[in-house]
């Protein structure tokens, strides 16, 4: 069976400056191989044989860089946008999409399993799985609760919270695809309150593995020294 994913990597990357004004965010080297390259070796080894990247900022670089996909044994192509389209609005553009397929974003290190992640997808017949994390977040300040009389009831040094979180990466049933509008900026949460909204609720499997979004800068800079130091997790080719 034919193994398809959809690479997200249209965007400008605004946050990851200034290292972003010459190369596209894609493109940002971890150790010897940029990021996307890192995903695509990642994918080929759990069995994708064909990857779209949906490109636009910079995509005469991307195509350029990953040309037709035969120096990593494997089938590339692209879809173009002539215009911002979000996270879910790129899928309206490719008319030859499977029945099941993955999507997600070209700029995160995870040593998810891709196949065991697309094979229960399709074992559990959903319509849309997402694969989520738990990120823990440091308040900076320590937080006061007081009554209605202004006085202090307790006191919590910097707190930490937990939230789960998708981490960018998702299995679509090709169903999804009627209720993304053609060729228009359509985003991945506004999707999820269509879907919710139509009954049809996207599943959620946590990860506990590794995963970061390279973001900003101080997240790139994370995202290189976790690679140099845990590579054959990350690619175990």
């Amino acid at each position: 069976m034919s193994k398809r994913a959809i690479i997200l990597a249209g965007g400008k990357g605004t946050r990851l400056r200034p290292y972003t004004v010459v190369l596209p965010k894609p493109l940002m080297p971890l150790g010897d191989y940029p990021i996307l390259e890192i995903i695509i070796r990642q994918l080929v080894h759990a069995g994708f044989d064909h990857i779209t990247l949906t490109v636009n900022h910079q995509a005469d670089l991307i195509k350029t860089f990953f040309a037709d996909g035969s120096k990593w044994g494997i089938k590339i192509d692209y879809s173009l946008e002539s215009k911002p389209l979000s996270t879910m609005g790129p899928l309206s553009l490719i008319d030859d999409l499977p029945e099941n397929f993955l999507v997600m974003n070209g700029d995160i290190l995870s040593d998810i399993d891709f196949k065991a992640f697309y094979e229960d997808h399709v074992a559990q017949r959903n319509i849309f799985t997402i694969s989520s994390y738990i990120r823990e977040h440091v308040n900076l300040y320590g937080v006061l609760e007081v009554d209605a009389n202004k006085k202090l009831q307790d006191f919590h040094e910097k707190p930490v919270s937990k939230f789960e979180v998708s981490m960018g990466v998702y299995m679509l049933n090709k169903e999804v695809l009627d209720f993304i509008p053609h060729n228009e900026a359509y985003g991945f949460d506004t999707l999820m309150l269509d879907l919710i909204k139509a009954e049809k609720n996207a599943s959620v499997n946590q990860f506990k593995g590794y995963w970061l979004d390279i973001g900003r800068p101080d997240d790139y800079m994370e995202a290189i020294d976790e690679f140099e130091k845990n590579k054959s997790i990350f690619l175990k080719e």
